[in-house]
Formats: structure tokens, sequence, C-alpha cells
């Protein structure tokens, strides 16, 4: 749920929605919550007309408004509103632009030790929740060079593969670890990427009949979602945002490796993102703004967790969430981070 604020070469501000445009409930647990951020302002509902393109007959399909539709929300002015408000809860001290490099239990304290990637001790905790899906992964090696921060679980899962000859996803790290085998899928969760194509204009797209569209027999685009239409938006310029296809983006990552992409990179996929719209056949002006970034762990492939929602760690009073444990979307993320503090609050008279 990220936002992006960029500057066009005329000074204009611009602000977009690059990750997930918009985001459905089904279920009752979420709906209560998002009802009430909808009391408090930070989400909407996002009344428009949404379609296909079928590049292969090169005709829009379903352009209509859907009524019946699953309700589209957004936070308000941007997707990463709630997050900036769950920031600013009661109770909530809140640090930003400090990564973390490593977990470390202490036994015989029973606390987490928690070391920063500069190597700066940040302090001792009794609980810890996290929600990234690399905390125990080789791709957070990959892309910044360092162990992943539980990298204990790397060392286990070696030792014991070696010594036992069994696969790591046939190991139950449980006894002085007391962790659950859905620990053990973190080391590798699969992962769909994806291009993000970020596009301003000045006049609006009115051929365009829908203002979020998917694609399909398309080998580069998956949806296009214009961002100005969204409410509590800027409408001083027209704003897109075009979501490339897995495929496209394995491609170019499997050209280009997992490091940082070049600006020569980021350039042709860019173009290539750009060239798709405009073969909607549609007058679409040229935009006097374009920038892509790679969101390279957009979609996990897998749910680890479908069952607890969470990975948890009584005895070391660790919650990991998010949507690889139960669904890719931001309500299996909700979800999610509902189960691990439920998980927590059990223990608090322990804490």
């Amino acid at each position: 749920m990220s936002q992006r604020r960029e500057r066009s070469e005329d000074g204009r501000e611009l602000l977009f929605d690059h990750g997930a445009p918009y985001f459905t409930v089904t279920n009752p647990d979420v709906l209560s919550v998002v009802t009430e951020w909808e009391s408090r302002g930070l989400v909407a509902e996002w009344k428009s007309n949404f379609g296909s393109f079928d590049c292969f007959t090169n005709k829009f399909v379903n352009t209509e408004h859907q009524e019946r539709e699953s309700k589209k929300y957004v936070g308000v002015p941007g997707m990463n509103s709630i997050c900036k408000a769950l920031c600013h809860e009661p109770g909530v001290d809140s640090k930003f632009n400090m990564g973390i490099g490593k977990f470390e239990w202490l036994e015989h304290e029973n606390l987490w030790s928690l070391i920063g990637l500069d190597g700066q001790h940040l302090g001792h905790f009794k609980g810890v929740v996290a929600s990234d899906k690399n905390i125990a992964s080789p791709r957070f090696t990959a892309i910044t060079g360092q162990p992943p921060p539980l990298d204990i679980i790397t060392k286990v899962i070696q030792e014991l593969s070696n010594n036992c000859g069994y696969h790591k996803s046939q190991l139950y790290l449980a006894g002085d670890l007391s962790l659950a085998p859905e620990l053990v899928k973190l080391h590798d969760i699969p992962i769909y990427p994806c291009f993000a194509l970020m596009l301003g204009f000045n006049e609006p797209l009115s051929l365009v009949p829908a203002n979020g569209l998917s694609f399909t027999n398309s080998k580069v685009l998956s949806r296009a979602h214009c961002e100005s239409s969204k409410p509590g938006r800027s409408s001083t310029s027209e704003r897109w945002v075009l979501h490339s296809t897995t495929e496209y983006a394995k491609d170019v990552i499997a050209q280009s490796g997992l490091e940082k992409p070049s600006k020569e990179t980021l350039s042709k996929v860019g173009n290539e993102m750009l060239q798709e719209f405009l073969g909607t056949g549609l007058t679409i002006p040229q935009p006097f703004f374009m920038k892509a970034r790679r969101w390279g762990s957009a979609f996990p492939a897998t749910s680890i967790a479908k069952e607890e929602k969470c990975v948890w760690s009584e005895k070391k009073k660790l919650a990991i969430c998010g949507d690889f444990c139960l669904s890719p979307n931001v309500e299996g993320a909700i979800l999610s981070g509902l189960a691990a503090a439920s998980k927590l609050k059990g223990l608090i008279g322990t804490l």
C-alpha cells in the first residue's frame, strides 16, 4: 500500500499509488476494521467504472459501472494513509529509515536483541512482530549483500539437512527454536514480481472508457488505473499507473538480475509498457511524466499459514504476519495482522 511522491521537470508534484490500486473486503472482521477507518476518513469507496481490454480483439469489454461488484476501497489521500495513521496510534513509538539486520534470541534473558543493518544495537524486546516475507530468505542476501535477519533458520536447515538427510520442507523446527514448521517455509517464499509505470498527462484520457482496466491476451500489461479519479486525489493533472504481467517482469529480472535496476533497464521497461498502452488504438497523448519502478516482491505465490493466519512462537513471543501467510492481497494482510495481534494480546500478562 505504497505511494510515490514524484516531481515533473516543470516542478509539479505528482502522487502515485504504485502498489495496490485498491482493495476489497469479504471477511466480516476485516469489514469491521475498514468501517472504522472509513469513519475516520482514512479510506473511502472508489466509485467508478471498471472494465477490461482484450489485446487480441483490440476491444474494450465490460466497461460499465458494476454495482454488484465488491466495493473497492482506497486510502485517502493515498494508499499509505492507513499505515501512516497506525504509526501514530496512542502508545506507538515509530522509528523510520531503520532497517533490521539481525534478530537474535537471548535464551537466558528470554529477550530478543535487534541489530540494525548498520550494525547499531537497537535494544532488547520481550516480543517481536515482523511482516517482511524476506526475513529468513536468501533473497534478502541477494538484495542487500547481508545474511537474512533470521539467519539462524538457514543454519539450522543446513545442519539438519546435512546430518539427517531431510529435505527442508520436511523439517520441523521445534525444541530449542520452538518455531512453527511454517517458519521453514519462510526460507524461500516464491513470489510473482511486477513492474509499475507511473504516467502523467496534461489532458484527461477521455477516450478510455474506464478508470480501472485489466488486460487480457497481453504479454506486457496486466492492469491500468487512473490515479487522479480516486477520491481525495488532486485533479490538476491526469495520472495513470500501469502494472506489468508477471511473465514480463520475470523475463526482465532474468536478464537484469535481482540488483537494483539500472536507469537504462527502467527506461526500456517504461517505453515497452507505454507502447502496449498506446496499442489500445485510442488517441492517447504523450505523457509529460513517465517513470517505471520494479515491484520485485509484489505477490506471494503461496500461503504458508492458512489455518493459523500467522506464524507464531509462543515461547519466543515471535509473530510473523503478512499477505504471504493467508492470501496475496490487502485483506489477507489485515487478517494476518489481526491474528498476530490476537496471539500477543493473549500473552500481555506474561510480558
